[in-house]
């Protein structure tokens, strides 16, 4: 039974792009894109009432509703739907699959048309502002010039900021949420053991993996496994697991004996059966060599053409903390960009962003109400 305040069943639609190509920041040129997509609401005439989604790194475009004979709603199911913080009685909501992933947009598992075969490797590092162009080129099919709002958490929340900096004309306000503008040394950390648990595995095959049969299951599993102890509190552990045994008493063996052992041991094998090994190396490295405020010019744009920014960090987030946001609180406000900023109390961690926490929805619904007004 689909409840209250959801979109409903929803289909994600595929549509291909760029048929020129397009020009990646590295100079390789991809031939075709092909980008999958939902939207939940409704355009007004005007088409001014359209708010853009961009999703994490493990996201996709399903961010509401409910895809038919599947009761899993969308990741971001408890803030977009009728009556709730993103409300779709008032927005045309648009979310897509990010260049570079493995849920129906182009990514390195995708089939090179020069060879016929997958690229793997010879998928062309990408950059965030490749991210935004094509964000930029589902809007043009869309015909939306301008959205009222692009909002994302995390990676979403770069991609929002960096389409801000260089398209602020595309943008009426950007809502970035436990985001950061530069990586620290131990996120890079991080996520370089992610993929050397990858590329070590022996079913990586150089990267081959897709045309040889194999695949780095064990690697991607661990790579998972890691970045989901950074998404949680330690606090959120604690409650969640403590100290407790998996079957009921610890039994003192190198196996699974602790229930929180379990729990990262499913994380990692559910995360098998919907992301690609290579999205997960080619997304990681975009976040590691994003950097935007390295060009001491990057406000420029923004400066001559202004957009409302919302930033929330959580108390409780060690991944991007509260000084990463105010860290892009400070460049914004040194360029007398209109900037509010809000800190939301969460034991839950990075994740936070992704939960409905009261004050986190109250604080993202008063603030497009505002802009629904406006453009009203």
């Amino acid at each position: 039974m689909i409840p209250e305040g959801s979109v409903g069943v929803v289909e994600t639609q595929t549509v291909r792009l760029f048929d020129d190509g397009l020009t990646t920041r590295s100079g390789i040129v991809l031939p075709e894109v092909q980008v999958a997509y939902e939207t939940y609401g409704t355009l007004n005439e005007a088409r001014s009432n359209a708010i853009y989604i961009c999703h994490a790194l493990t996201g996709d475009a399903h961010a509401a509703g409910y895809h038919a004979g599947d009761d899993r709603p969308g990741w971001w199911d408890n803030i977009i739907g009728p009556g709730r913080a993103i409300d779709t009685d008032t927005w045309f909501v648009v979310c897509s699959n990010i260049l570079g992933g493995c849920q129906g947009t182009t990514g390195p598992a995708s089939i090179n048309p020069a060879t016929g075969e997958p690229y793997g490797t010879d998928f062309p590092l990408l950059d965030m502002t490749d991210f935004v162009e094509v964000h930029r080129g589902l809007a043009r099919h869309l015909g939306i010039t301008k959205f009222a709002a692009a909002v994302g958490g995390s990676l979403g929340g770069m991609q929002v900021l960096q389409w801000a900096l260089d398209h602020p004309e595309d943008l009426g306000r950007a809502l970035v949420f436990a985001a950061s503008s530069r990586l620290t040394a131990q996120n890079i950390a991080f996520s370089a053991v992610g993929r050397q648990a990858i590329m070590r595995d022996s079913g990586f095959n150089e990267g081959k993996f897709l045309t040889r049969g194999t695949a780095p299951r064990k690697g991607l599993s661990v790579a998972r496994m890691l970045a989901h102890i950074t998404y949680l509190s330690e606090h959120a552990f604690q409650e969640k697991f403590g100290r407790s045994a998996q079957r009921g008493e610890l039994a003192g063996n190198f196996g699974i004996d602790f229930a929180v052992e379990s729990y990262l041991e499913y994380q990692g094998e559910r995360f098998l059966s919907r992301f690609d090994a290579l999205s997960y190396l080619y997304l990681t490295r975009v976040m590691d060599y994003f950097d935007p405020f390295a060009d001491a010019r990057a406000l420029d744009t923004l400066k001559a053409d202004p957009v409302r920014f919302l930033l929330v960090s959580f108390t409780s987030d060690w991944r991007f903390s509260t000084e990463h946001t105010r860290r892009i609180v400070r460049h914004l406000e040194e360029a007398r960009i209109p900037t509010s900023f809000r800190e939301i109390q969460s034991t839950w961690g990075h994740d936070s962003f992704l939960l409905d926490l009261p004050d986190y929805h109250a604080t993202v619904r008063a603030y497009l109400d505002k802009a629904a007004e406006e453009i009203a």
